[in-house]
């Protein structure tokens, strides 16, 4: 939600950059506050477009423009932050309930596959190559190549760009994602589905990550981490990587627990 409210105060510090009279005579000659104006609408727009609220552009602007002349509002600031308080509340608890619903129809089918092991938690694992190493456990550290989407197949995170393994101490991550890698073996490649109730809840996680989201990891465990293998090898190690404070989704998306106890 920081997030959010970041955005309203972005769109609201462009105005204070350029007149409110003449921007679309600017904006077609495209001189730089035209294009400064521009580049702030997109920073905006990609903060709130994750919120699930639908905008009356018109009004919108109307209410912009009537601040940045001084002109009087309909609203008192604190009324209109409480309407915009109501409003987003109202479009999460949409998308939770839609997510739920998915993310339920998915998991029930999923589960039928012969392939899919389902455990008490409801962590959904399936074997891709079966591994012949070491299987982890629960405060080790693991060197692994993942790639992380939800249902409708975004790709929210992946060692995959960076072309590197990286370090991950499972006692630091959201708990399915723990509990599928000590089902694994070195060597071994999984998925995992996780519901939300192993994952980010119904929170989300930094605006990328939905409340109540299904989230499917394709996970491979290169090794488990020996404690004189920490500080070296060429791999990159998120152990001194920030939670994800999924309770305000203001961080980054990943698999970091938010109830770990970080430096």
């Amino acid at each position: 939600m920081k997030n959010f409210f970041c955005g309203i105060l972005l769109f609201f510090t462009a105005l204070a950059f350029c007149n409110a009279e003449g921007i679309s005579e600017e904006a077609r000659k495209g001189n730089e506050k035209a294009d400064m104006s521009y580049a702030f609408g997109m920073v905006v727009a990609s903060d709130l477009a994750g919120t699930g609220l639908q905008f009356n552009y018109d009004t919108f602007i109307m209410g912009l423009r009537e601040v940045m002349e001084k002109k009087d509002t309909r609203y008192t600031q604190d009324e209109a932050m409480s309407m915009i308080q109501t409003a987003y509340a109202n479009a999460q608890a949409e998308i939770s309930e839609k997510n739920w619903a998915e993310g339920s129809a998915f998991l029930a089918e999923n589960g039928k596959r012969p392939e899919v092991v389902t455990t008490n938690s409801g962590l959904q694992y399936e074997d891709i190559v079966e591994g012949a190493g070491e299987s982890p456990g629960p405060d080790d550290t693991v060197l692994v190549n993942y790639k992380g989407t939800t249902l409708d197949g975004h790709v929210f995170d992946s060692t995959y760009e960076s072309g590197q393994p990286m370090k991950i101490p499972l006692n630091r991550v959201i708990p399915g994602w723990s509990e599928g890698l000590q089902l694994m073996k070195e060597g071994g490649k999984a998925k995992l589905y996780l519901p939300p109730g192993i994952a980010y809840g119904d929170n989300g996680s930094g605006g990328v990550i939905g409340p109540n989201a299904v989230l499917i990891f394709e996970v491979e465990l290169v090794s488990v981490v020996k404690p004189d293998q920490n500080d070296s090898g060429n791999a990159a190690d998120n152990s001194a990587a920030p939670p994800d404070n999924s309770a305000d989704n203001s961080a980054l998306p990943g698999i970091s627990d938010p109830a770990a106890n970080t430096p």
